[in-house]
């Protein structure tokens, strides 16, 4: 059962295909480095619905904060980096000191800063290990709506009315219930 941040730190540290990933993603040593969104709500949704087969995701993403270097072809060159030491894996490389401009938004102060500004609370996670070689959960919304299997905006896109049609465009795009029957979305937050 599913109830807690160390909980999902668990399952994660339990599932080997997750490890790798997450060792592979250390090894480029970026700064302030997080594989998140899908790659943990679908094993969290996952485990919640009792899959047995794990749901594939379109992406892997990596994201890091370098506010020193934001050309966006060393993400580029970063992806390489991970296909060519996972290569059948569908890596996205991204630097969030720069990502607040693709929604218009003051910059971003560090990843998890950008993580609680993604669209979906269910989505603002991320995984990482520290340097005592732990791994480390980050959930800027909290872990109650991935838990309870909830859609909801996060604050940012809920004040940000600009914002909405992002969130519901991808809500609709997703139609992650259709996978994750339990899955319900919150509308009356906006």
């Amino acid at each position: 059962m599913l109830n807690s941040e160390k909980d999902i730190i668990n399952l994660v540290k339990n599932d080997k295909w997750m490890m790798d990933i997450l060792n592979t993603a250390k090894e480029l040593q970026l700064p302030d480095w997080w594989v998140c969104a899908g790659f943990v709500r679908s094993k969290i949704w996952d485990t919640l619905h009792g899959f047995d087969e794990r749901t594939i995701i379109d992406d892997i993403d990596v994201i890091y904060f370098d506010p020193f270097n934001v050309d966006e072809m060393v993400e580029k060159e970063y992806e390489e980096m991970l296909k060519s030491k996972l290569p059948n894996l569908p890596w996205s490389v991204k630097n969030e000191a720069r990502m607040h401009l693709i929604n218009n938004l003051p910059p971003y102060h560090s990843s998890i800063d950008a993580m609680s500004k993604f669209p979906e609370t269910a989505t603002a996670l991320g995984l990482s290990i520290n340097e005592m070689s732990e791994v480390v959960l980050a959930a800027p919304c909290g872990v109650e709506d991935i838990l309870n299997c909830v859609i909801k905006p996060t604050p940012t896109f809920l004040q940000t009315k600009e914002l909405i049609p992002i969130f519901d465009e991808r809500v609709s795009k997703k139609n992650w219930n259709k996978r994750w029957t339990k899955v319900k979305l919150v509308v009356e937050s906006y």
